[in-house]
């Protein structure tokens, strides 16, 4: 014959082991789920526009309209830059802005490219004057952004800010 005792020790023991049971499963069922974006999802995203075959005022035109934005034809500027070897921290910045979008700069370091600026001309919400700026290198968009001409504007992706 077996007897067996319980002291209140091993009672509380399996008490407390109860409990978070009972908590880790409530956690489970209760905490809302959130969508990470991966880089698959900004690739498939990126899949969806055309970033080549960008060699007339009309591609550029037509890229930046994949977006929803209307611009001028002409554009305001149209300069030669040269993406540095290295990176200061404004550079890093703005290069995590093109990371969002599926882009890179660091690819193109040392390479000359080119930089349109178009004025956009449907940008919702707000009255001053809004830019998008695009970076090609061999037809291709390398990179880019939508900003502000405000010293205390603003400056994003491609894609329209909800």
């Amino acid at each position: 014959m077996f007897v067996y005792t319980l002291r209140a020790n091993t009672l509380r023991f399996f008490s407390i082991i109860g409990v978070a049971l009972i908590v880790l499963v409530s956690l489970i069922l209760f905490v809302p789920k959130y969508e990470i974006t991966t880089t698959s999802t900004i690739q498939a995203e990126k899949e969806k526009i055309k970033y080549d075959k960008i060699k007339t005022p009309e591609n550029r035109v037509s890229f930046l309209a994949q977006f929803g934005w209307e611009v001028n034809e002409t554009p305001i500027t149209e300069n030669e830059i040269k993406i540095p070897d290295e990176f200061d921290k404004i550079l890093k910045t703005y290069n995590e802005v093109q990371k969002q979008q599926g882009l890179d700069l660091t690819k193109y370091k040392g390479k000359t490219v080119t930089r349109y600026t178009y004025e956009i001309t449907n940008y919702p919400n707000y009255e001053g004057k809004v830019y998008a700026n695009v970076l090609i290198y061999k037809n291709h968009v390398i990179g880019g952004d939508i900003c502000s001409a405000d010293v205390n504007g603003f400056i994003h992706g491609f894609k329209r800010q909800s």
